[in-house]
């Protein structure tokens, strides 16, 4: 299984389905928030969520939802990462509520070779993240430095798969 991608291995236009999808239950969102120390009612009071907000009901935090879709995007972009460069926008477009599934997809928008560094270029790309009801609740733009493979391949002893870690020996 392919995990993460060289530079040569993106075009500009390709969208990559990110699967299985997640479902948030409540354990997730009040443990990101208590990991975080987002302590926001809206996110841990159930009646506070439900007699003084909109929705009625506690709201995923969205940071939670955006953390989600960028690990789910991993294996498809950024599992070969050199590193992630800059985070262009987020927006949280549409609430995410307990017991909703998450299905994520990115886009590559452009690459170019680095200007300094001839072993490596540059990717943008923008993930969305799609609901049960195929909603958009949140979508991303960033940029991500990636390894050309043969500078990769150059780089690895003879007999070692680059794709594959090597594990010690049972004893």
């Amino acid at each position: 299984m392919q995990f993460g991608r060289y530079y040569e291995e993106f075009e500009v236009g390709a969208v990559y389905r990110h699967w299985p999808g997640k479902t948030v239950t409540e354990y997730d969102d009040h443990l990101f928030c208590l990991l975080t120390m987002n302590h926001h009612p809206l996110h841990m009071d159930a009646h506070y969520a439900e007699t003084a907000s909109q929705f009625k009901r506690n709201v995923v935090v969205g940071n939670y939802i955006y953390s989600l879709l960028l690990g789910m995007s991993v294996p498809d972009v950024s599992g070969k990462a050199i590193a992630n460069l800059e985070i262009e926008s987020l927006r949280h477009v549409a609430p995410t509520f307990h017991g909703d599934t998450i299905y994520g997809e990115t886009t590559v928008l452009d690459k170019r070779e680095s200007s300094s560094k001839p072993d490596r270029g540059v990717v943008a790309v923008e993930t969305r993240g799609y609901n049960q009801d195929g909603t958009l609740v949140c979508v991303f733009r960033r940029k991500v430095m990636v390894p050309k493979r043969e500078y990769a391949a150059a780089s690895v002893p003879e007999g070692v798969d680059p794709e594959r870690p090597s594990f010690p020996e049972p004893r």
